[in-house]
C-alpha cells in the first residue's frame, strides 16, 4: 500500500499563495507520476497538474502561469505552488501518485493512489 499525506491547506486571500505538500510512502517499488486534483461543491473532480519521473507537467488551463508543479524523487513527495489564487480556486485538493507497489509474495502492482485531501479556500 501507498501512503500518501497532504499538508499546506488553509484559508487565504485573494492574490495570495499557498504551497502544497505530498509525501509518499509504503511498499513503494517507483513512482511515474505524481500531481494533484481537486474538486469543488457540486462539482466533477479535475486535474490541477501532474508532474513525471521525467519532470514533464501538465497542467489545467485555469492554473497555467500561475501554479507550478515540482516533486523530490528522492523523497517521494511533490509539491504544488500556487499563486495568484483566485475564489475559483477554492476547493478540496487531492494528491495522487501513479505507483508501482511491492506485495509480500513479490508481485508487483501499478496503479492510482490517493491521498486524504486538504482544504483550500480563497476569500476575503
Amino acid at each position: 500500500q501507498v501512503q500518501l499525506v497532504e499538508s499546506g491547506g488553509g484559508l487565504v486571500q485573494p492574490g495570495g499563495s499557498l504551497r502544497l505538500s505530498c509525501a509518499a510512502s509504503g511498499s513503494i517499488f517507483s513512482i511515474n507520476a505524481m500531481g494533484w486534483y481537486r474538486q469543488a461543491p457540486g462539482k466533477q473532480r479535475e486535474l490541477v497538474a501532474k508532474i513525471t519521473s521525467g519532470a514533464y507537467a501538465n497542467f489545467a488551463d485555469s492554473v497555467k502561469g500561475r501554479f507550478t508543479i515540482s516533486r523530490d524523487n528522492a523523497k517521494n513527495t511533490v509539491y504544488l505552488q500556487m499563486n495568484s489564487l483566485k475564489p475559483e480556486d477554492t476547493a478540496v485538493y487531492y494528491c495522487y501518485a501513479d505507483s508501482t507497489t511491492t506485495q509480500g509474495t513479490g508481485v508487483m502492482i501499478r496503479g492510482d493512489y490517493w491521498g486524504q485531501g486538504t482544504q483550500v479556500t480563497v476569500s476575503s
